[in-house]
């Protein structure tokens, strides 16, 4: 009897260990999973309108992103990772958001993860140039040739181009979230945030990711601590979350502005990108 019960607790021993064995990672899963990629999509601040200075030209080679057009001026060709030296959306763009958000993560990240950033972003867009079966109704919001031409370097299709980068980026290394600053140009539009939560659900279903593992974080324009032209935007922007449950809203209170009160300036700039990669940490649960 006493032979036969010690039997019986091996066989559930055994039965629970067995129950909690997970299959083990290949050698190439857990390599991507060090490379660790982050989109990054909107109109001007994003696109980079501050100053790049030489403060700013020198970065951590664990820091890399991917052009999304080619750009001789750099000897950058499209779908390519380099070093994420400024610019990092198109050749003739300034200091972005995405800057420092990379800068700030690998800061506090383990020394074998690299930061990948990729960037679509056209300054005086509206969201829904991003919607991609809208997007032809809002590719002539200005009628002059700079905006009509930054659509063409990305082949007419914005969104198109940022998910043909991402899917070519997921072959070596696996998206972690999704960085947002717009509403400048539908400053008092209160559909913004379905707007958003369409382009948002677009990107996870055509990537095929999880919304719980690629949090949408969302920047607020110019406040009015700064007289932002464009302030009572950020009370819609900062309802974000009450459409999408994993979005996540970044303050700008406080970040230095140029003289339009419109962009951010360098260190402004450089502050916000901190405050990006503030939340995407703590959404890891690193502090």
């Amino acid at each position: 009897m006493k032979k036969n019960t010690i039997l019986m607790c091996c066989f559930i021993l055994i039965s629970l260990i067995g129950c909690k064995t997970t299959p083990s990672k290949s050698a190439e899963e857990m390599k991507k999973e060090k490379f660790q990629i982050y989109l990054c999509f909107g109109q001007s601040n994003m696109e980079g309108s501050a100053t790049i200075e030489e403060q700013d030209k020198t970065v951590n080679p664990r820091f890399k992103m991917m052009p999304t057009m080619d750009c001789a001026d750099f000897d950058r060709k499209q779908g390519q990772w380099y070093d994420a030296v400024p610019p990092l959306s198109q050749c003739w763009a300034g200091l972005s958001p995405a800057d420092y958000f990379g800068r700030t993560m690998l800061e506090k990240l383990p020394e074998d993860i690299t930061i990948g950033v990729i960037s679509v972003a056209i300054g005086g867009c509206d969201i829904r140039l991003f919607d991609k079966n809208s997007y032809q109704d809002y590719t002539d919001i200005y009628p002059e040739a700079w905006f009509g031409d930054k659509i063409k370097a990305y082949g007419g299709n914005p969104y198109a181009r940022l998910i043909e980068m991402a899917k070519l980026a997921q072959k070596e290394g696996v998206i972690k979230g999704i960085l947002l600053h717009q509403g400048e140009t539908n400053q008092d539009d209160e559909q913004w945030p379905n707007y958003v939560k369409t382009v948002y659900e677009n990107m996870l279903a055509d990537l095929s990711l999880d919304a719980n593992d690629v949090p949408l974080l969302a920047g607020e324009v110019v406040g009015e601590d700064q007289e932002g032209v464009c302030a009572s935007m950020n009370p819609i922007i900062n309802t974000l979350p009450d459409f999408i449950s994993t979005a996540h809203v970044i303050s700008s209170k406080g970040c230095t502005v140029r003289e339009d009160h419109v962009h951010f300036n360098a260190a402004g700039v450089r502050e916000l990108g901190k405050r990006y990669a503030e939340k995407m940490l703590f959404l890891e649960g690193i502090k």
